[in-house]
This record gives C-alpha cells, structure tokens and sequence, in this order.
C-alpha cells in the first residue's frame, strides 16, 4: 500500500532491494524463466514488468482497472490478470525483452462488478485435458477456465461455482495433486471462519469437506509444493498449517 515493491531474503529476513512505484502495489509474481524478471499489478490499472537486479520499469500495459491479482503460466509467455471490475485479461510477455501486450479481455457475467482475488494457473487439468486458469471474485463467483496457450491465451469458461459473496478479499486455490485422483476440487476461505474444499465435477453437494479452527474471516490459502501441508490465514493475524491426513 506503500507503493513500493520489495524482495526480500527469506533464510536472512532481509529486504534486498525496494522498488518505488506511483500507486499501491496489489499483486505480484516472478517471472517462471526469467529470474530477472518481476511483474506487479497496481491501484492504477497499470501491470509493469521490473527489471530486477536494477530496478527499473521495463514495459507497461494498461487494463480497465486496479489489478487485484494475477499468474503467468508456466512458460512465461503469458501473465494472466484480474481487475476490480471483475475481468480477466490474458497478456502475452516476451521472456527475453519483458514487452508486454494485451491479447484477450474476459468480462465477468455477473451484473455488478466485483473485484478480483485470485487468478491462478495450472498446467493440466484431467477435466479439461490442458492447461487451465482458477478465477474467484469478491461476489462469491468461482470460475474454472480451459486455456487455449496455442490462441494466444485464449480463456473459455468450463464450469463455475456461486459461494456466498464476501467481504474481504479472499482467495482460493487448485488442489492439484487430490484432483490428479478423483474430481476437480478447490479450496477455498470463508467469512464463516472455516477452510472449504469443493469438487467441481459435481452438479449438487460440490462442497467435500470443511475445516475448522479460525475465529476469524480466512483470507488466504496456501500449499506446500508437496501439498502434504496447506496454510490458511485469517483476518484476525493466525496462520494455521493443516497435514493432509494419509489415505488407508
């Protein structure tokens, strides 16, 4: 909210270099190939690629509003964003230059805009046998897009889930390993304090399984790389870290 961007040394606790922005700084992400490169949406509707060992803006693009979240897909040719308007933009990104391009816009179907607080992309999905993109709004709508890295990032809408609207901006995330098995789940904070676990593939009784422990709102979501763990925060300041339970 300081507008800066700042990268810090976890195993030393330092921050190692601050960038200084014109707005808030909304949401970040390390470029997947290129370790140089930093990508940063902000309150000013701006997704800016940073140089990261000298701090400067390398290229910009503009959307239609604050830049709440985002992912690149794994080869690094594209930065896939949402905005407070409740759309989602595919950009495409050189690896080697940083020059950025819009490709394609998706708008949300819901009447009143709501922000966006997750964008998240995966490599394979069994359900949609490719490539897909997680998109969750402060409205409670849960979007499960195909992605189409051979049209330029092009996005269609496989399913979507209607949750409660929420409050705060709260994210949700793939399950990919408990999807590789059975089901396309998702996991999800809530106003209500609890951690939900939801299957896409099912039309009625989505929601599998629910974890409780929080006082407070769940923000935000988290795996391990093994997804063996998984760390939930809430509004209140608690990180709890839950084990995933061994199957018989």
């Amino acid at each position: 909210m300081d507008k800066t961007v700042r990268v810090w040394d976890i195993s030393r606790g330092l921050c190692i270099r601050v960038i200084y922005g014109v707005s808030s700084q909304l949401c970040i992400r390390f470029h997947p190939v290129n370790n140089n490169f930093l990508s940063a949406g902000n309150a000013k509707k701006e997704i800016n690629v940073f140089n990261f060992s000298t701090g400067r803006t390398i290229s910009t693009t503009v959307v239609d509003g604050e830049v709440t979240a985002m992912d690149h897909d794994h080869t690094g040719q594209f930065i896939f964003c949402g905005d407070s308007q409740g759309c989602i933009y595919t950009v495409s990104m050189n690896s080697h230059t940083g020059a950025l391009s819009r490709t394609h816009r998706n708008r949300s179907s819901s009447k009143h805009r709501s922000a966006v607080t997750t964008v998240e992309y995966r490599t394979f999905s069994l359900l949609a046998r490719g490539p897909v993109l997680l998109a969750f709004t402060r409205d409670g709508s849960l979007s499960f897009f195909s992605v189409s890295l051979e049209m330029k990032g092009y996005l269609t809408l496989r399913c979507s889930l209607k949750l409660a609207p929420r409050l705060h901006s709260i994210r949700a995330s793939f399950c990919p390993l408990l999807s590789l098995e059975k089901g396309e789940y998702i996991v999800a904070g809530s106003e209500d304090a609890n951690v939900y676990f939801y299957d896409l593939t099912r039309p009625r009784n989505t929601c599998v399984n629910k974890l409780q422990g929080h006082g407070y709102p769940v923000i935000g979501i988290a795996w391990n790389h093994g997804e063996n763990l998984l760390a939930s925060s809430d509004f209140g300041g608690t990180v709890i870290v839950w084990k995933r339970a061994k199957t018989a």
